[in-house]
């Protein structure tokens, strides 16, 4: 395998910058799906006991990519969006209880606590834009019935990086539960959910994790699992699960007890083999390369008159998504073009959106820009 691209091989003329968005898989991750697809073909599920070797291998090594305490942490669910309603219509509102975030907050991360106005909750926006430090602005919408503070760690259009072990500590002090919608850092930067001292970490593998849509991480500390009130039963959410003939049953103490049926077997394959890619080159390094990429599309923008940054430039505040403008072109003609031309980004935060990986090509980065400059409508 090429150390540089880690086995990626995509379309010639392919100038791909949309990994905040869904990624393209590594070659090992489309072969996991074809030997898959393969073996079911030809004898359906006679070595079903190997695949739960394989789901157990998925959750240790989403253990050691967010550092959880343990395996059990971890539950694999459909999607960030699901675990998040998990969290919400899990715990124990009382009318007048508040949820603080931001109002840089992707929808799922939004909608799920406006829904419990139903239930008498507050959903408290702190405006993020303009604040010397984003943290206090959360902190400043915290009051005596602040339940929980939920925020994104990496904001999905400014790309505005928050300071998670910051927060956490706050709320740690406070009493306050922390929960992290990490789907735009998981895969990207290291991530370390004890450093931040948090409660609930989900994440969609499509994204920076490189696999597929239809699997999510979703990691639980075991005191504030115990708050969470199950919503959904099945067969495999229970003690003893397998034994089909037991009456009895009691709940699961791991996270599995968020899973109340069949996993998604063909997804767990494709994301085992993606997070086998990204442990093997290691976090750090990946970290250190995304990084890179950004900061070199930040100097880039800020050094061409003709564009305006949209995302933070400072050190600590950004990790894999830089959005920009065009200060004299339609942001939507803008994005036709470059799509047209080869180019996978996003409209986003009224600019583009970029996301490169570790992976990419510094060159692809170059013609991107040029293209945005040579637009003329």
């Amino acid at each position: 395998m090429d150390p540089l691209t880690g086995g990626f091989r995509l379309k010639e003329g392919l100038l791909y910058l949309n990994h905040a968005g869904v990624s393209p898989w590594p070659e090992r991750t489309a072969r996991a799906v074809q030997r898959f697809a393969e073996e079911n073909m030809l004898q359906g599920s006679v070595d079903y006991l190997r695949w739960l070797g394989i789901e157990a291998g998925l959750r240790r090594k989403a253990k050691e990519l967010i550092n959880a305490p343990s395996a059990d942490d971890i539950a694999l669910l459909k999607n960030t969006s699901e675990a998040l309603s998990v969290v919400a219509y899990g715990l124990d509102w009382k009318k007048g209880d508040t949820v603080v975030g931001s109002n840089q907050e992707f929808p799922s991360n939004r909608i799920v606590w406006e829904s419990l106005a139903l239930k008498g909750v507050e959903f408290r926006e702190a405006d993020l834009r303009g604040a010397a430090r984003p943290e206090d602005a959360l902190f400043g919408q915290v009051d005596t019935r602040t339940r929980l503070i939920s925020v994104s760690s990496v904001q999905f259009a400014t790309g505005l990086r928050m300071d998670l072990p910051r927060i956490g500590a706050f709320c740690k002090e406070k009493g306050i539960l922390f929960c992290v919608d990490a789907i735009q850092s998981i895969g990207a930067v290291r991530c370390d959910v004890q450093e931040m001292h948090a409660d609930f970490v989900m994440a969609d593998g499509h994204k920076w994790m490189l696999g597929p849509e239809g699997l999510a991480l979703f990691y639980t500390s075991p005191a504030a699992r115990d708050l969470l009130r199950l919503t959904q039963y099945g067969w495999h959410m229970v003690e003893r699960a397998g034994d089909f003939d037991r009456r009895e049953w009691s709940i699961e103490k791991s996270a599995r007890r968020f899973e109340c049926g069949s996993p998604n077997m063909l997804g767990i394959h494709a994301l085992e083999a993606s997070l086998s890619l990204l442990l093997e080159k290691g976090m750090e390094q990946v970290e250190r390369e995304v990084i890179a990429r950004s900061r070199y599309l930040i100097d880039r923008i800020l050094s061409l008159p003709e564009l305006e940054l949209l995302s933070p430039p400072e050190p600590g505040r950004y990790a894999g998504i830089v959005t920009f403008s065009h200060r004299s072109t339609d942001t939507d003609a803008l994005y036709r073009h470059l799509t047209r031309n080869g180019v996978v980004c996003a409209p986003r935060g009224g600019g583009i959106r970029l996301s490169p990986h570790f992976y990419t090509p510094y060159a692809h980065l170059d013609r991107v820009l040029e293209l945005a400059l040579s637009y003329i409508p």
